[in-house]
């Protein structure tokens, strides 16, 4: 489900000199993809963020982003000699490999380098310092999440209202398949019977055989089951829609179940009216399984 949510912040005490922004957003996912982009020198952070996420969100692919600054002054930055190695170490493989398959790269600057995640840092006079600023960015980070689950909350209200529609849809378009396959049966069964009298005229089979095996090409012919079965998973998707659990994935597998059921009403239908109920039927759950991705 899509979201969006943001948060400024600004430390208190010894810690006046810091600032953060917080940003989450997310897009849909069939299961839960977190991407985490927070300063690496808040010991601790990454996982206590990582943790938290994963307790209030189940479903998504889910970025979440802080910009932490101090105060012009307050700190410097320094170059962090094992990730300036590496990235050195990979400059030079890409420019060798460039050489030998002919390439001419342009000159690497010190910009360039020092521009590599991970090679600058910010530099703190008290590692304590940092470690304090745990406790106030998990706090906005808790209400961050709080924000964040409440414009899904919206979304996933205005999403159930459209779902609710296209069932009530898929409903109605069942009991109309019903109706239908009901006016089909005088057709059907007259049909059936010039088929025996036809066969009968045309070959020495055993009259009751071929009755037998027309009448077991009328069972098969019979929809009651997918139509059953359409009423079954219509009152199973309301219910899952009155959860306050998460019921994303459970959705997502009814949807292909009421899929099934549609193919195999067209496949049966053997009528032109109930061809098109069917074809129907199979756009309408296609368009309801589109939704059902974005829920959580």
């Amino acid at each position: 489900m899509t979201a969006f949510a943001a948060r400024r912040g600004q430390g208190e005490g010894t810690l006046a000199a810091w600032s953060w922004a917080w940003d989450m957003r997310s897009v849909n996912g069939k299961g839960l993809d977190l991407r985490l982009r927070v300063p690496d020198f808040v010991e601790g952070l990454e996982a206590a963020v990582r943790a938290e996420a994963g307790k209030r969100l189940s479903r998504g692919n889910v970025s979440i982003n802080l910009k932490l600054s101090r105060a012009q002054g307050a700190e410097t930055f320094r170059v962090n000699e094992a990730a300036l190695a590496t990235a050195i170490a990979a400059l030079t493989k890409v420019q060798a490999a460039a050489l030998e398959a002919g390439l001419v790269l342009a000159p690497t600057t010190a910009g360039d380098v020092l521009s590599v995640r991970g090679v600058t840092e910010a530099a703190v006079s008290d590692d304590s310092d940092t470690a304090a600023l745990l406790a106030p960015l998990m706090a906005d980070f808790h209400a961050l999440l709080s924000d964040f689950n409440a414009m899904r909350a919206s979304e996933g209200a205005a999403l159930r209202a459209v779902l609710l529609a296209q069932i009530d849809a898929i409903e109605a378009l069942t009991l109309e398949a019903r109706a239908a396959a009901e006016a089909r049966r005088p057709r059907q069964a007259e049909i059936l019977h010039d088929n025996v009298r036809r066969l009968l005229g045309a070959t020495e089979a055993d009259p009751a055989r071929l009755a037998q095996e027309l009448a077991l090409l009328a069972v098969k012919a019979d929809i009651t089951e997918e139509t059953d079965r359409l009423s079954a998973h219509i009152a199973a998707a309301r219910a899952l829609l009155a959860q306050a659990a998460p019921v994303g994935r459970k959705f997502d597998f009814l949807a292909q179940e009421f899929n099934r059921e549609a193919n195999t009403l067209c496949s049966k239908s053997g009528d032109i009216a109930l061809t098109r109920i069917g074809l129907d039927l199979k756009h309408l759950i296609d368009q309801m399984r589109e939704q059902v991705q974005n829920l959580e």
